[in-house]
C-alpha cells in the first residue's frame, strides 16, 4: 500500500473530542509537534517550530483514548498521515494534517503511566469466553490405588499435574536449582 506512516512525538493540545458514531466510537483532538534544538549562542536547548495535527481515532482505540488522554500529556502517536487543502469561495485556502491513529501511548521518557487492560465489549455482550477453559481436573483413580487417600484430589481440590500442592491447596513455589557451569577453558588446556 502506498500510505505514509508517521510516528509524531508531541503534547495533547485540546481536550480529546469523543462522538458515539453509528460505526462506531470516534475521537478527535490536536497533537502539538515542537522541534527542539541545541542553540550555540545561549548555550541551552530552545524550542523550534511548532508543527500542529489533528489526530483521529476510531473504535476501540478511541474509547480508551478519552478515558487516558488529557490536555498537556505527552503522547507518542503512530498513523497514516494524510494532509487535505482546501479553498472556499470568498475565503483563502487552507492545508490540515491528519493522522489517522493506529496506535497512542504516553511517552515514558517524560513521565510514568500505569496500564490497565480494558474489556472486549463484543465478547462481554456475546458472553462468551475468548478462549475455551481448560480442563484442570486430573483423572480420578481407582480405589486400589496409592494416590487415592490423602492426595489433594480425593478431597476435590483442583491441581494442575505439574505443581504439587501444600495441605492449606495453595501451590507451592520451589525455586529451581542452577547449575554450575564448569569453565571450557580449563578442561581444553589440560588436555594439551
Amino acid at each position: 500500500m502506498n500510505e505514509t506512516m508517521v510516528c509524531a512525538v508531541g503534547n495533547v493540545a485540546t481536550q480529546p473530542v469523543f462522538r458515539e458514531l453509528a460505526s462506531g466510537a470516534s475521537l478527535r483532538f490536536r497533537l502539538a509537534v515542537t522541534s527542539r534544538y541545541w542553540d550555540r549562542e545561549k548555550s541551552a536547548w530552545t524550542d523550534g517550530h511548532t508543527n500542529f495535527f489533528t489526530v483521529w481515532s476510531n473504535r476501540q482505540l478511541a474509547s480508551n483514548a478519552m478515558a487516558s488522554l488529557n490536555v498537556g500529556d505527552p503522547v507518542v502517536v503512530q498513523g497514516r498521515l494524510k494532509v487535505r487543502t482546501e479553498s472556499r469561495e470568498g475565503q483563502q485556502g487552507w492545508t490540515s494534517a491528519d493522522i489517522d491513529a493506529v496506535a497512542i501511548g504516553h511517552d515514558l521518557a517524560r513521565g510514568t503511566s500505569a496500564f490497565r487492560r480494558s474489556g472486549r465489549p463484543d465478547q462481554a455482550a456475546a458472553g462468551t469466553p475468548s478462549r475455551p477453559e481448560p480442563d484442570w481436573e486430573t483423572p480420578a483413580t481407582s480405589p486400589g490405588s496409592p494416590t487415592s487417600t490423602g492426595s489433594p484430589t480425593s478431597t476435590g481440590n483442583l491441581v494442575s499435574p505439574a505443581e504439587p500442592a501444600d495441605p492449606a491447596g495453595s501451590p507451592e513455589r520451589k525455586p529451581q536449582s542452577r547449575r554450575r557451569r564448569e569453565p571450557v577453558a580449563a578442561g581444553v588446556a589440560a588436555a594439551t
